[in-house]
């Protein structure tokens, strides 16, 4: 056994207190999860919300005098007493190659109508596919989660040549990638992560398609926009949260050409109809494209035809 971790269950107000004396004590490493079944919605750039029960693990070399079983029990008795630790474990962990362990995690997924998901050290099983070349490390958007997956079959389903489609929220890209693949002829990426915009140009790149596809910040792209003749386009793609979604409304609304079409996904299904709502005044919702995905409760997609 080359590792010992020690498992700490703690109010979120002393998880400061906890890491501090986990580093400390020489942890090498600590990670925070959930104790519960608790929602935390994606934040934005600076916020780092926590968890009411938080589990924080630290890991130790068991190679090293502080870092032996008996050592991290005493301190597992000391630390948890001044953080009020409701519960306390240990567990060993077997020496891995770490670097290539997490790459097992992944595989390629087939979604509708022969687009495969492919990671990028990995062959696709289907050379003549529609296959999405993907880095699942870099940013959301890697095709494992159900707003990604739905809206990629609902690509699949439009016909996409010569359209022009903005990704909004684009995470990793794949969504604006996949357009372009399934015969777009432009895509603009937007997201307010500059992780989220390198990414997306490094999963271009992959693809083939960094030539037909530009990534911005948001502000970036209002500058474009404004440069450049950028609008109207034929498909907006938002897969974000509900908030941000109600107060870009009034913003799609003046991007999107006449018959234009929107999917809006990222919403927990008890909001649907406040975003609906805040669409009502700009797009005329389709109601043959408004469905709760089977494996994902929490997610609905709403898909609305342009008015204007």
């Amino acid at each position: 056994m080359a590792w010992q971790q020690l498992h700490l269950q703690c109010e979120k107000a002393n998880v400061d207190l906890a890491e501090a004396l986990l580093l400390e004590a020489g942890a090498l490493s600590i990670a925070l999860d959930d104790a519960g079944d608790q929602p935390l919605f994606e934040p934005l750039p600076g916020e780092s919300p926590l968890w009411d029960e938080v589990i924080l693990t630290g890991l130790f070399d068991a190679t090293t005098e502080v870092g032996s079983r008996q050592a991290v029990e005493q301190l597992s008795h000391d630390i948890a007493a001044q953080v009020q630790a409701s519960r306390v474990w240990l567990s060993a962990v077997d020496d891995k190659d770490w670097e290539r362990e997490w790459m097992s995690h992944y595989h390629p997924i087939e979604c509708a109508n022969n687009l495969w998901i492919v990671p990028n050290w990995l062959t696709p099983p289907d050379l003549n596919a529609t296959n999405i070349i993907m880095d699942p490390g870099l940013a959301f958007g890697t095709g494992y989660h159900a707003t990604t997956r739905l809206c990629l079959d609902w690509l699949t389903e439009q016909d996409l040549k010569d359209k022009v489609v903005i990704d909004y929220g684009c995470g990793s890209g794949i969504l604006g990638i996949a357009s372009l693949l399934l015969g777009a002829k432009q895509v603009y990426a937007v997201d307010i992560d500059p992780q989220a915009v390198l990414a997306t140009n490094q999963n271009a790149e992959r693809n083939d398609v960094a030539g037909r596809l530009k990534a911005f910040l948001p502000e970036d792209f209002t500058d474009y926009c404004a440069q450049h003749d950028v609008i109207p386009v034929d498909v907006i793609v938002a897969n974000i949260l509900a908030k941000p979604l109600i107060g870009l409304a009034p913003y799609f609304a003046t991007l999107m050409a006449p018959q234009g079409r929107i999917v809006l996904a990222g919403l927990i299904e008890s909001q649907t109809e406040q975003v609906s709502a805040a669409y009502a005044p700009y797009f005329a919702l389709d109601p043959k494209h408004a469905f709760t995905a089977q494996e994902d409760q929490h997610w609905q997609r709403l898909s609305g035809k342009f008015t204007y």
